[in-house]
């Protein structure tokens, strides 16, 4: 949780370099809370402002925490274009995602693994 929370705290940070743990902790817990207010949101209609409401307001931290990851590997943020092509591209960025970051600092900052050593 504490991943997420870091995540949310640093909501319009498109700098630096994000760690898989921090990217992928996110993902998750934000995907649970996701499926939680959906759930939800179609059972009692009314609660379905709840899960727009929620998704509206994670948009900007989880396109930083992915800009940061892209930084990590190395990439610029404007890879993240490559998603608008069908299939192809959401797998290209889970393949990004899942690779390591750059040992040692880059052009985009200090390694964050190693900071956090």
């Amino acid at each position: 949780m504490n991943w997420y929370l870091t995540v949310l705290k640093n909501y319009v940070g498109f700098g630096g370099r994000a760690r898989r743990t921090e990217y992928w902790m996110f993902t998750l817990f934000n995907a649970i809370i996701v499926t939680i207010l959906l759930v939800l949101g179609v059972s009692v209609h009314a609660l379905l402002f709840l899960y727009v409401l929620y998704v509206l307001a994670v948009l900007l931290p989880g396109l930083a925490v992915l800009f940061r990851r892209l930084h990590d590997i190395d990439k610029t943020a404007w890879w993240l274009l490559i998603g608008l092509v069908p299939f192809i591209g959401s797998i290209v960025l889970l393949v990004f995602a899942c690779l390591p970051g750059t040992p040692g600092p880059n052009k985009y900052g200090a390694d964050p693994k190693a900071a956090a050593l």
